[in-house]
């Protein structure tokens, strides 16, 4: 698959193969199911047309840049989780966007100009509330009507589950509170974090209960604080765990809050600082609390432990 940056004036893409495109348009944070069905939509157009499908987003978040934003963007798929799932669903290339102010100035028209027709697309599927241009203001409508003939349309109506939109931000207000269950339904896969095993206080080990202290890739959302059921890929094999997003109130000052990720691996016993690993998110088991002491933290985690592995056994039949 190939990725191409594209920039607002100065790094425009040039079509030397000539290649045509059938285009899927969207930010598409979390590739989630009303995403994928977009993205499906412009492979099987691709196929129907015999031309090669492509995927079209935006980096970085267009909050930053139109809403002025000092803090960070959190990203339910960092652009490389993104484009990593774009490959797997068989896109042949993504067009990626550099939202700058000279790229949100664009008039409809010479959004086309430059980014529809200037890579060669003959056919264009986006989700029905898609907008593009200065202040948003071209639609799909104008889509179609601004094409001259050079392209085609097609409008992938919202989708829905359980009585609401299928949404990047639903799917982060899930996260916020843990609803990891919800989150795997509207993304049709495990929420996924990506990090580094770093070294921390090393107090699990004191207590039978070993962790992997993982420090998230810059810029990925992390789930509200809790104990949760999760799954671990470390040197390209699956472990089952149990992972605490805290602050370790048993331990620490509260007022010196620093949050950590922290998985104790079921049946693993090996030294994996400076691996990078995945953990996949399935349920969130309790809120964090704080402890009278060690013997009762311990407990708890032994009990947090079984309902782990239980949840695991279930979701094996």
């Amino acid at each position: 698959m190939d990725v191409y940056h594209l920039s607002y004036p100065n790094h425009l893409y040039s079509n030397d193969k000539n290649e045509a495109y059938s285009l899927a348009i969207g930010f598409f944070d979390g590739v989630h199911k009303g995403h994928q069905a977009v993205i499906k939509q412009a492979l099987d157009k691709g196929k129907e047309m015999n031309i090669k499908t492509a995927v079209m987003t935006f980096d970085p978040h267009p909050s930053l840049v139109l809403g002025g934003r000092k803090e960070k963007v959190f990203y339910i798929t960092p652009l490389q989780e993104k484009t990593d799932i774009l490959k797997s669903f068989g896109v042949d290339a993504v067009f990626v966007v550099r939202f700058t102010s000279d790229f949100a100035k664009l008039t409809p028209e010479k959004f086309i100009e430059f980014f529809i027709n200037q890579t060669n697309v003959k056919h264009v599927t986006a989700g029905f509330d898609f907008s593009f241009g200065a202040f948003g203001k071209g639609t799909m409508k104008d889509m179609e009507l601004l094409s001259e003939g050079k392209y085609s349309v097609s409008v992938v109506d919202k989708k829905e589950f359980v009585g609401g939109k299928i949404s990047s931000t639903r799917i982060r207000e899930e996260l916020t509170v843990g609803n990891m269950e919800q989150v795997k339904e509207l993304l049709g896969r495990p929420f996924k974090l990506t990090g580094v095993v770093i070294h921390g206080d090393k107090r699990g080990r004191t207590i039978n209960f070993p962790t992997a202290n993982v420090e998230p890739t810059e810029g990925q959302f992390t789930p509200a604080t809790g104990v949760y059921a999760v799954k671990i890929s470390v040197q390209e094999s699956w472990y089952e765990g149990v992972c605490n997003v805290g602050y370790k109130p048993t331990f620490n000052n509260l007022d010196e809050k620093k949050l950590s990720i922290e998985v104790h691996i079921i049946d693993f016993d090996q030294s994996i600082y400076g691996e990078e690993v995945t953990v996949h998110w399935y349920m969130r088991i309790r809120s964090e609390q704080k402890f009278n002491g060690i013997d009762e933290l311990k407990e708890q985690i032994g009990k947090d432990k079984q309902v782990a592995i239980e949840f695991f056994k279930k979701e094996a039949e």
